[in-house]
């Protein structure tokens, strides 16, 4: 073998060490993900009612059969699934009804919003500008939306820098125009999809005890 080739193959000897810590990535992707849908699904017991209406209503809701099964299965399937994560129990068969969830919140709710869930107010930073370079319309449509955007909050602002203490306003954060994409539940989809295939890793997790003594 060549000089270069010793030298790399070392060097991913080095980097392989590292899969000592493997377990890592899945806990923090466990940890990134039990309190989001801990605190959704209490949010939706907390309020039952009000989203089985909201899932049934076909005029400003969802238009969903059996709203308060669906919303029952939502909110279950939330919290538990949350709680599941955060111990890291059952985690592979729990990531699948959140899964599930997420994409029902992609194409049901968040679909016809586009990808951004936080509207872009710059065109030349957004996440688009490179999709759009290569004829993606989605993308340059998006651009343009970011445009519009910036002349409205631009707008906003002046009007709360005019009548308003601004100052006090802003001080937890700057003003923004919700997009309601499907960036988030695109996102979480994803990162539970990385878990249904790896697991909730070595450890720290009830699984993994479960496997090394059940399952040789």
């Amino acid at each position: 073998m060549s000089g270069f080739v010793i030298t790399i193959n070392s060097l991913q000897d080095i980097l392989d060490r590292f899969r000592i810590f493997d377990f890592l990535g899945p806990l923090a992707l466990r940890l990134y993900l039990a309190p989001v849908f801990i605190a959704v699904g209490l949010h939706k017991f907390m309020h039952l009612e009000d989203i089985a209406n909201w899932f049934g209503n076909p005029d400003w809701g969802l238009g969903l059969p059996v709203p308060m099964l669906m919303a029952i299965l939502a909110a279950s399937a939330e919290l538990f699934g949350g709680i599941a994560l955060l111990f890291g129990v059952a985690v592979r068969w729990l990531a699948i009804p959140l899964m599930i969830t997420m994409l029902v919140a992609a194409f049901a709710v968040h679909w016809d919003k586009g990808w951004f869930a936080v509207a872009p107010g710059n065109p030349a930073t957004s996440t688009a500008k490179p999709l759009a370079s290569i004829g993606i319309p989605a993308a340059k449509h998006s651009l343009e939306n970011s445009i519009e955007v910036s002349k409205r909050l631009d707008a906003a602002k002046s009007l709360l820098k005019r009548h308003g203490n601004y100052s006090w306003l802003t001080e937890k954060g700057n003003f923004v125009v919700l997009n309601n994409g499907i960036e988030f539940s695109a996102t979480y989809f994803i990162m539970l999809l990385v878990l249904f295939f790896t697991g909730p890793g070595k450890y720290l997790s009830i699984d993994y005890w479960i496997a090394r003594h059940f399952r040789k």
